[in-house]
């Protein structure tokens, strides 16, 4: 926790989805509060309501009881116009799928969000350029998504999430598609990232890439389960519980 500015704060949040005569409480009372430049991690199985709850911190869903905070302002009572204006704004996505436009080049996908923001082209251009710099694909800007690999889609999808300097970047299943060592690689992006002070929140359901943050939130059947920081010791990592 990099400078104790809350980024997000969630008030005891719950989702009711109704299928039918069946009623699915996704998120059940989740309370959790998220520190800016903080790498986080929500762990656990499929099912067990880590992506709704990312998607409601993404205001890309409303909680159905709770009050969900991001910098002290509650968001769950805007209007879809404005939590359409704080998605492009403060929240930068990272999805499994990479969900770039095929017939763009990596370049005018990486712009998208700026260009949405109504910046003027040439200093959009600008920006979409260091953002893949930083990621490490200069050279590979005027190729379509198909032209690369899975791995550089994913440093391309990164790099789009950056390029508005977010309060926050979202992190689900980031590796999900791709190999070992490419997963390594992208995680190592991440890693240098949250180092140079960027706040981010990471779904997984898998041990060794919740092990990259510096806080586990763990979640089953909708509720938090229990809570794990990393912790150095005798030049050894360990991870402790600790009350959520």
């Amino acid at each position: 926790m990099k400078n104790g500015h809350r980024v997000f704060v969630a008030e005891g949040i719950g989702k009711t989805y109704f299928m039918g005569d069946v009623v699915v409480e996704a998120l059940r009372n989740v309370s959790l509060t998220i520190q800016q430049g903080e790498y986080l991690a929500i762990m656990g199985p499929s099912g067990s309501g880590k992506s709704t709850l990312m998607h409601i911190m993404g205001c890309l869903d409303r909680p159905s009881t709770g009050t969900l905070y991001l910098r002290d302002k509650a968001i769950d009572s805007l209007s879809d116009s404005e939590l359409a204006e704080i998605r492009n704004r403060d929240i930068g996505f990272v999805f499994q799928s990479f969900n770039l436009l095929p017939s763009m080049s990596v370049l005018e996908n990486v712009e998208l969000p700026l260009l949405y923001a109504g910046m003027r082209a040439k200093e959009r251009r600008a920006k979409a350029v260091d953002a893949l710099e930083t990621v490490g694909l200069g050279d590979r800007m005027h190729h379509k998504p198909s032209e690369i690999s899975g791995g550089q889609r994913q440093r391309a999808a990164t790099a789009r999430a950056l390029v508005n300097n977010p309060a926050i970047l979202l992190a689900d299943e980031p590796t999900g598609n791709l190999d070992t060592t490419t997963g390594k690689e992208i995680m190592e992006l991440f890693d240098e990232l949250n180092a140079e002070g960027n706040t981010i929140i990471l779904v997984t359901h898998e041990r060794e890439i919740a092990e990259h943050a510096t806080r586990i939130v763990f979640i089953k059947d909708g509720e938090i389960e229990g809570t794990e920081v990393r912790r150095q010791t005798s030049g050894h990592t360990v991870w402790e519980a600790v009350e959520a």
